[in-house]
């Protein structure tokens, strides 16, 4: 869904009308997040926000499950499969499953980690650790009580930061901020803006990390766009972003195409996308993660061919302090787990 508009403004008629509702959906909230969860036997790490939307939890994941297979470890991503059709618990295979089956995150991370998909969590937690995950990392579920996490990383946009800080549906909000916060061991402030500082510095306030990332464009895609007038679409939280992105890189951006978070394409929208660029002799652009819920298999179709996908990454400011961290909460809950036992 598009988000509301009224989320990332000053408190407006609309959120106070809904607070009643947030009030609501944060006690329940608020609640679940007092229960505690399953103990999985081995370090969970879990990759959440403390909102609703994108943020860069995909990078984020990606930028750890690198660090784990450093220092030796093997991790395995453990999701629900939003947008897919598959409750699993099922391993995501990207040469048979598409986006519909497994959801467009997942996919994409497959590609790079093994990663199980299950509505269930505990489900999905037996089977990762059946491939003899070391450590499972979780791509959201941050606010699910049903396992205990070991390590929580929030991610959060400099530029977007939480919006008009209401519960949802009167803004952004999952769960009331402060208990948030309470079970938060690190916060990841991705990019440029000021937007972050008040949660920045709350998190600070408990004596926990608060590292600075940027979103890092492939230099190859980065050097032949310059080259190209584009038409750049994008159905992810925070399509703006995106957009910034490539004109931060120098791109020329002529068009915008945004949609909703997890929009699935069809036939029917990406041809007149094509014609228009065709038109203009503009070039097509658009994120890996919309690129993934084009494909079937692992095969682009006919329909599709010529969008190019933008790939970024994750980079930490203080990838030493990142690295020490993670490493020093694995051996934290390994000690933990083995005086339990």
């Amino acid at each position: 869904m598009h988000e509301p508009a009224f989320w990332y403004r000053p408190p407006s008629l609309m959120s106070l009308l809904l607070s009643p509702l947030g009030a609501a959906y944060g006690a329940v909230a608020g609640h679940r997040l007092q229960r505690k969860g399953f103990d999985a036997g081995i370090p969970v790490i879990c990759v959440g926000n403390y909102h609703t939307g994108g943020a860069g939890k995909t990078p984020t994941v990606l930028a750890l499950v690198g660090l784990l297979g450093d220092l030796g470890e093997t991790p395995v991503v453990l999701s629900r499969g939003y947008g897919g059709r598959l409750r699993g618990p099922v391993m995501v295979d990207p040469a048979r499953h598409i986006a519909g089956d497994v959801g467009d995150e997942p996919l994409m991370l497959a590609r790079t980690v093994p990663v199980a998909v299950a509505r269930e969590r505990l489900d999905g937690l037996a089977l990762a650790k059946s491939q003899g995950a070391t450590v499972v990392v979780m791509d959201d579920g941050f606010q699910n009580p049903v396992v205990a996490k070991d390590v929580s990383f929030i991610v959060i946009d400099a530029n977007r930061g939480l919006g008009n800080t209401k519960i949802f549906p009167a803004g952004p909000l999952r769960a009331p901020l402060p208990p948030q916060i309470d079970r938060t061991d690190a916060l990841i402030v991705i990019g440029e803006g000021t937007a972050a500082e008040a949660v920045s510095a709350m998190v600070r306030a408990q004596d926990k990390p608060v590292l600075s990332a940027q979103l890092k464009a492939d230099d190859g895609a980065v050097s032949w766009l310059r080259d190209q007038r584009v038409l750049a679409f994008a159905g992810i939280g925070d399509p703006a972003r995106f957009f910034r992105t490539l004109r931060a890189c120098g791109i020329d951006v002529v068009r915008e195409h945004a949609f909703a978070d997890h929009h699935p394409f069809t036939q029917g929208e990406i041809e007149p996308l094509l014609a228009e660029a065709g038109r203009d002799r503009l070039t097509v652009v658009t994120t890996e993660k919309d690129l993934v819920r084009l494909g079937v298999g692992a095969k682009m179709p006919a329909w599709a061919q010529g969008i190019v996908p933008f790939p970024v990454r994750l980079e930490l400011e203080d990838a030493r302090t990142f690295c020490a961290f993670v490493s020093d909460r694995l051996s934290r809950a390994r000690n933990r787990k083995f005086r339990k036992d």
